[in-house]
């Protein structure tokens, strides 16, 4: 397995994990998130993990800036192709998102999980990250 920085190349399996993840997604959609977050390399990442020529997961670190608190970083979005969960291709994943978090002076780094996605919870409970809080999340349509 190897980890690197997702690039264009990448973008089909960029969109159909991002479909597996829930968020069904394509090449085009893909493209134009990559990127914007590509382009600001100090504040955001996207790592790849291969599994021989395939992608087998990804994986979205940021610096999260907040008024009330001192900046951390945050997985935005992680997943693994389900033939491939379980391997250690999430754990390669965080551990390359952690590298980058420390690289940048980042003291924490925080994800969020969908109260439904209990392997999930399991998954970064053994990679050990803590409950920190539950919260409901709101949304306003602006278009």
């Amino acid at each position: 397995m190897r980890v690197r920085r997702a690039e264009p190349g990448d973008l089909d399996a960029l969109a159909a994990l991002a479909g597996q993840l829930g968020y069904p997604s394509t090449p085009d959609e893909a493209s134009s998130r990559l990127r914007l977050l590509t382009a600001h390399p100090d504040l955001h990442a996207v790592y790849v993990a291969e599994v021989g020529d395939a992608v087998a997961g990804w994986v979205h670190v940021f610096v999260g800036a907040r008024l009330e608190s001192d900046p951390f970083a945050e997985i935005g979005g992680l997943v693994v192709d389900e033939r491939h969960r379980g391997a250690g291709v999430g754990e390669a994943l965080v551990r390359e998102a952690e590298r980058w978090a420390r690289g940048r002076g980042m003291a924490q780094l925080r994800v969020r999980s969908n109260v439904v996605r209990k392997r999930a919870h399991r998954f970064y409970e053994r990679e050990g990250f803590e409950r920190l809080k539950e919260q409901v999340v709101f949304q306003k349509r602006l278009a």
